[in-house]
């Protein structure tokens, strides 16, 4: 397997990876950690004309604090997520992630705005950035937009990316000691795809649930947050009874993907339990 002959450009700045991005447009792709787009290119699925190497741009290759929130460069990789990179529930939520995704050769390598810009509807770091709406920092040589994750994750594989755009950073809000989280996935094996996964978080106001923030993935063309069961359970405490009706409306509010993996009712009963289980780590803690 080879892939199609191509042009390949290695960019020492951002300011020269975009400019490479505006010259070559919808002939070049961007290659950051490459696990999804080499083996694309060596089945020839994809065949970019120009490919933009941007591993070499040092300065988006960073995770840091400032003012509430986790900044993440597009270049940090997955392996650098299982351990704390912040104080806080944040900081010891996403080691747990990290851990979801693939096998250890592809998390070395991998990167965590590669697999936002990708916008597979089960990476468990798109599931993430929903779930918690963080903001996605996104430059041309046109100028620097802010999308959340609404506007910018379009559908399977699809965002709001113009050609001549590369996502730079990921904001995530840093959670206060009065939030407590859940996450929980199915895959046939493990490191497979998750064929449904849920994120939660849930602050409590003494033992009321003040907030909550419910995140599903994989099973649908893209993550959503699900509005409905994040209100049920605001104001409850956060039993037994109330979670598995938060997790049937998860379940209700989605409309599953169908392949040869699982058809729509037991994807959508995957949804039930996954989200049954996240809450359920997330209110017991």
């Amino acid at each position: 397997m080879k892939p199609a002959a191509f042009r390949y450009f290695a960019p020492r700045s951002l300011p020269e990876a975009l400019e490479l991005l505006g010259e070559h447009g919808e002939d070049g792709k961007i290659l950051a950690g490459g696990q999804s787009l080499v083996p694309a290119m060596n089945f020839r699925l994809a065949r970019p004309q120009s490919l933009i190497d941007i591993n070499p741009v040092a300065e988006l290759d960073y995770v840091q604090t400032e003012h509430a929130v986790l900044r993440i460069g597009a270049l940090a990789r997955h392996a650098r997520f299982e351990r704390p990179v912040a104080e806080g529930p944040l900081g010891a939520f996403l080691p747990r992630v990290a851990r979801h995704i693939a096998h250890l050769p592809i998390r070395t390598r991998g990167t965590f705005g590669g697999s936002l810009a990708y916008a597979d509807p089960a990476s468990e770091w798109c599931l993430v950035a929903t779930a918690l709406d963080a903001a996605m920092v996104v430059r041309s040589e046109r100028g620097t937009r802010t999308l959340g994750p609404q506007q910018f994750f379009v559908g399977a594989l699809t965002t709001a990316l113009a050609e001549d755009e590369l996502l730079t950073e990921i904001r995530l809000p840093l959670l206060d000691p009065a939030w407590r989280t859940g996450f929980a996935e199915f895959s046939r094996r493990a490191g497979d795809y998750a064929l449904a996964s849920c994120a939660a978080f849930v602050k409590f106001d003494g033992d009321r649930v003040a907030d909550a923030r419910i995140g599903i993935g994989g099973a649908a063309d893209h993550p959503q947050r699900i509005a409905e069961a994040e209100r049920l359970l605001i104001g409850g405490e956060g039993g037994a009874a109330q979670r598995r009706e938060a997790a049937a409306v998860a379940a209700a509010a989605i409309d599953p993907l169908e392949d040869i993996q699982a058809d729509a009712a037991f994807r959508r009963d995957l949804v039930r339990a996954m989200a049954e289980r996240a809450l359920a780590e997330a209110c017991t803690r």
